[in-house]
């Protein structure tokens, strides 16, 4: 949900709205099952939809007393394992049993007589909201604390026992990048109408060749953790919650840390980073300073595959993008958004080549 759903927002596409046309429900009978399942829950409920394109509508439940976040399988047709919001609730559920900055959820309802669908209902989390990596709007120090608060946040989450909280069967565990490199190459080559593109071709011949000895490290992984993912203290450089489930499983430890650290590498221009920024003028650490807080914290004095795990996050993105341009071509998405990705992905290709020729690549 990209923050949008758990917080203080910050542009015209984000926020609240009447629930949008399609995506209603019966609302009294939200409210019964409410009052059934979520301790002090008192009426009347007010129901608005957040704006932004979660692929889970996500709704704002306010009553007098306080307000609760509603997260939802879209209505129609679906496909298999798709918008798994009971995942959702099952990680948070677990996560805050080991003291993981989420939202309490309250319960999940499987019963699709109440609103249609499943859904689940958690703890509305107030806060801020940072969706530029470059973090303006607050002074140099504290910057440099927040950016801090959110390495030391992914340890933290690498670092739960996954078995001790119940997420044992929460994925497969081991051989990570063969699976997704696996994954991603066929989606890429099965996806004939997008063509192909010399940079990746190279890819997805050097990634299997190339992955590290230590394939079978596994932790609860996010999947898309971002500094506007999550919810920080109104006042103090802290995480209050960490938002949007929806990738989450078990994976490589090293490969969700690069996909957070791949900031430091991407023009603003494709994907919000810090590519260009004068970071030091900022008070944001480097690139190097950022992963040695990260080893620090999670007991080890380096990471060996580093390089090649930010090349594989590229090439993942890259690929996602190409996925997004055969979809344009056949005419399933043709938003701004889409055509924009489209634009770059030649760029981002190129991007994703660099790092692997940063790995070692020739």
């Amino acid at each position: 949900m990209s923050g949008a759903a758990n917080g203080l927002t910050a542009d015209g596409n984000t926020g609240t709205t009447a629930v949008r046309e399609g995506y209603g429900f019966d609302e009294t009978a939200l409210a019964a099952w409410m009052a059934q399942n979520v301790p002090g829950f008192a009426g009347p409920m007010q129901v608005e939809q957040f704006k932004g394109g979660q692929s889970n509508p996500t709704y704002k439940l306010v009553t007098p007393g306080r307000a609760y976040v509603l997260r939802r399988k879209p209505p129609g047709q679906l496909l298999k394992g798709a918008h798994a919001v009971e995942r959702e609730a099952r990680v948070l559920t677990a996560l805050a049993r080991a003291d993981f900055p989420v939202a309490h959820v309250h319960g999940l309802c499987t019963d699709e007589s109440v609103i249609g669908t499943w859904f689940y209902v958690m703890d509305m989390v107030e806060g801020r909201i940072f969706w530029d990596a470059t973090v303006p709007g607050v002074s140099i120090a504290e910057r440099a604390a927040i950016i801090d608060a959110m390495n030391g946040t992914m340890a933290a989450l690498h670092s739960v026992d996954h078995e001790a909280v119940g997420l044992g069967d929460f994925g497969r565990p081991g051989n990570y990048f063969e699976r997704q490199i696996s994954r991603w190459t066929k989606q890429y080559l099965d996806d004939a109408d997008a063509g192909r593109d010399p940079h990746m071709d190279r890819l997805i011949a050097w990634l299997p060749a190339n992955i590290p000895a230590d394939d079978d490290a596994t932790c609860v992984t996010h999947g898309d953790f971002r500094i506007d993912n999550m919810i920080f203290h109104p006042t103090e450089p802290r995480v209050l919650a960490v938002l949007d489930w929806e990738l989450s499983t078990l994976g490589h430890p090293g490969a969700d840390f690069a996909y957070n650290a791949m900031m430091y590498r991407m023009p603003p221009h494709i994907v919000a980073g810090l590519a260009g920024s004068d970071i030091a003028a900022l008070g944001i650490p480097s690139e190097a300073e950022y992963l040695a807080a990260y080893c620090r914290r999670m007991g080890r004095s380096d990471m060996p595959g580093y390089d090649f795990y930010i090349a594989f996050n590229f090439f993942r993105l890259a690929a996602i993008f190409h996925g997004i341009k055969g979809r344009v071509i056949r005419g399933t998405a043709s938003s701004a958004q889409a055509i924009e990705r489209v634009a770059v992905l030649p760029e981002l290709a190129a991007l994703a080549w660099q790092q692997a020729v940063a790995a070692g690549a020739a």
